[in-house]
């Protein structure tokens, strides 16, 4: 029987790492610079101007800013097809208000005149943005070109308000489908739970700041559910067991397939955002621990023996990121007993070593090593003594320091007895240490 792996969802930190990458993701800074004309005509940087930007698409206000010393201002968080209007104040400048800056303007320049430093309202900025031009110098109709431009300007502004408006309805699809999911994986209702996930992410399923998260929680609510189908099978009618195991067998690949999906998005992610950036690490290590765990379930449950080299793959991948040793340890071990299981002998000593890097002195590593070790010195015509010996060295460590409770102990007992009868004894090695840093 397979012991269930709780994945703990934190739903409020889930939520925060989505809303994060969300907003990093559709937004863009705007910057420029803010020069006063003197009387003379002169122009130096106006320092210390206070600059309210103000959405004119829709009502939205941003964060206020302020000129460094240079006259410089800067904007980040602008969305998209927004516009914005900047009211520009200070101290003995004449206020006023300049339209027509959007997401992505890295060079607004903005020239005040001296004046009284009055702050205008956002009443009196909007009523200043929305105030009609005349219509041409001596006030009559407008020309045709005018006209075209002004339903040009309409139809650009509704196509704004209609993609703020699928965002909107993305976001709030994928949040309640997060919340929903969550509720329903935290009650051991995976069949809901995954139904939940794929709502989000069919609402957008390549957005870097809310698919990851999502294809994520679908491959673990996908192994929990192989896990109980499994263990329903074994325990179940032997009739229907083949046909059971094969829908194991589909849930983890699906599981596969979702962690796969959640990488390949995160390894071509543009922002470079710090806190973007971190939310992405976090995400990419549960899609790696999602797939050494559906790697290694499949070959435990000897569902498909073939699945060795992408596992140990992944493996890999995971453990260039990995920073911390202890964790990447017990997801390496946990993939070479996967392995061993199966009957991978050869692909299991090569995740065995891995640990041995790091914990030279694991038992459950020494054990397995051993073991394997033996398994493929004795699978080969003649037998390869050289390698039963070298699993002869780490079995006899392994029986050093074990306790006797250990569960291998028997297996390795079993293993040196038939070395003996092969003329082989333990050899002293040296112990491995780490290396100082």
């Amino acid at each position: 029987m397979f012991r269930k792996n709780y994945f703990t969802f934190l739903l409020a930190i889930a939520l925060f790492l989505i809303s994060t990458i969300a907003a990093f993701a559709q937004t863009a800074p705007a910057r420029g610079k803010v020069e006063l004309k003197k009387a003379d005509g002169t122009l130096v940087p106006a320092a210390d101007v206070v600059i309210d930007a103000y959405r004119t698409d829709i009502k939205g206000k941003l964060p206020s800013a302020k000129t460094n010393k240079n006259g410089e201002f800067s904007f980040a968080g602008l969305l998209p097809g927004g516009r914005y209007a900047l009211a520009v104040s200070g101290p003995n400048i004449r206020a006023d208000v300049f339209p027509g800056v959007k997401a992505g303007d890295e060079k607004v320049n903005i020239t005040v005149v001296e004046g009284d430093g009055k702050r205008f309202t956002e009443e009196e900025a909007r009523q200043i943005v929305s105030a009609p031009a005349p219509a041409n110098q001596s006030g009559g109709e407008l020309t045709a070109a005018q006209k075209k431009e002004q339903e040009e300007l309409l139809k650009k502004n509704e196509a704004i308000l209609a993609g703020n408006k699928k965002i909107e309805n993305t976001n709030a699809i994928v949040k309640q489908s997060l919340i929903e999911g969550s509720k329903a994986f935290n009650e051991k209702n995976y069949d809901l739970a995954i139904t939940k996930y794929d709502e989000g992410i069919n609402a957008d399923p390549d957005f870097e700041g809310t698919a990851p998260v999502l294809l994520n929680n679908k491959s673990t609510a996908l192994i929990n559910r192989a896990i109980d189908k499994y263990n329903a099978a074994v325990k179940g009618d032997p009739s229907g067991k083949a046909a059971a195991l094969e829908s194991v067998k589909k849930d983890l690949n699906e599981s596969l397939a979702a962690s796969n999906k959640s990488l390949q998005i995160l390894k071509t992610a543009t922002n470079t955002d710090a806190n973007a950036q971190k939310a992405y690490a976090i995400e990419k290590n549960r899609a790696y621990q999602n797939t050494i765990d559906g790697y290694s379930r499949m070959l435990a449950m000897n569902l498909d023996a073939s699945k060795g080299k992408e596992a140990l793959a992944a493996l890999e991948e995971f453990s260039a990121i990995e920073t911390d040793a202890t964790k990447k340890s017990k997801w390496q071990l946990i993939l070479a007993d996967a392995l061993r299981q199966a009957g991978d002998a050869p692909n299991a000593v090569i995740a065995y070593r891995k640990v041995l890097e790091t914990s030279p002195e694991n038992p459950d590593a020494l054990a397995g090593i051993g073991l394997s070790l033996f398994s493929v010195g004795a699978s080969v015509v003649p037998e390869n003594t050289a390698q039963m010996q070298e699993g002869l060295n780490y079995m006899q460590r392994f029986a050093e320091i074990a306790p006797e409770t250990h569960p291998l102990k028997a297996s390795v007992k079993d293993a040196v007895d038939y070395l003996k009868t092969k003329q082989l004894a333990p050899q002293k090695t040296t112990k491995s240490t780490k290396k100082k840093t």
